[in-house]
């Protein structure tokens, strides 16, 4: 249901976008109502189940306690989070692709429509992840997740994707590895730990992922600033030297 919910923003947006004449500040400020609405329903709607009250311990002792095979199995997902970005960058990443063949507003709302795109799949991979899992070993499922992320990268690393099909397939590609990944690294988690450590073991992964994320992120962040920078240079300094004076 939480990829159900990525699928319905991004085409929200669209209509957005065109009600809104591309007012990126209008959009923004529509997105408080759904968070508005999802404070609400937890807070009407969900109700817990009573449990017995268990013995208080420290954070500390609470990690030190994490089994020694789901910390090995944290170490991956760091050192596999690190090199995995926030997809959301593919919007940035495909609207400069589409920018000179289809102008910037076009091109935005082409982005979006791709990221669409990619979470349909996000959200159809996380379902078919699961049923799999049920019959080969998590640790397949998740590898072979990497491996069509890994494909991803190394096509945008080779290439220069202008065509809509192409940023397409590669999207696709993306959605099915984020559907893999988080519907099978919970499952997995659940598989390596008691089930009375299961607050403290899905708190710690989701912080791993989360740096992970955020480096990776930044990291990223940075080299397309650069990139950035370095072909407005270029562009300046060619027009400096062969342009009218």
């Amino acid at each position: 249901m939480d990829t159900v919910g990525a699928i319905a923003g991004p085409l929200t947006a669209l209509w957005l976008l065109r009600v809104t004449n591309h007012n990126y500040r209008a959009v923004f400020l529509w997105t408080l109502l759904p968070g508005m609405i999802a404070v609400l329903s937890f807070w009407l709607l969900v109700r817990e189940r009573a449990f017995e009250a268990r013995k208080k311990v420290t954070f500390l002792a609470g990690l030190r306690s994490l089994p020694r095979n789901f910390r090995e199995f944290l170490l991956g997902v760091g050192v596999f989070g690190s090199g995995d970005f926030s997809h959301t960058l593919l919007i940035l990443y495909a609207s400069r692709m589409l920018t000179p063949a289809h102008g910037a507003a076009r091109a935005a709302s082409l982005a979006i429509g791709l990221y669409t795109l990619h979470n349909v799949f996000y959200a159809a991979s996380a379902y078919v992840s699961g049923w799999i899992s049920d019959h080969v070993p998590h640790r397949k499922a998740i590898l072979a997740g990497g491996y069509a992320l890994a494909g991803v990268t190394a096509i945008f690393l080779t290439t220069t994707p202008a065509s809509v099909w192409l940023l397409g397939g590669l999207f696709v590609l993306a959605g099915i590895y984020v559907g893999t990944e988080e519907a099978l690294e919970d499952s997995l988690a659940a598989e390596l730990i008691p089930r009375e450590q299961h607050g403290m073991a899905f708190g710690t992964l989701a912080a791993v992922n989360a740096v992970g994320d955020f480096l990776s992120s930044l990291m990223s962040g940075f080299c397309v600033g650069g990139v950035g920078k370095s072909r407005v240079f270029r562009f300046r300094r060619f027009y400096s030297s062969s342009g009218p004076s």
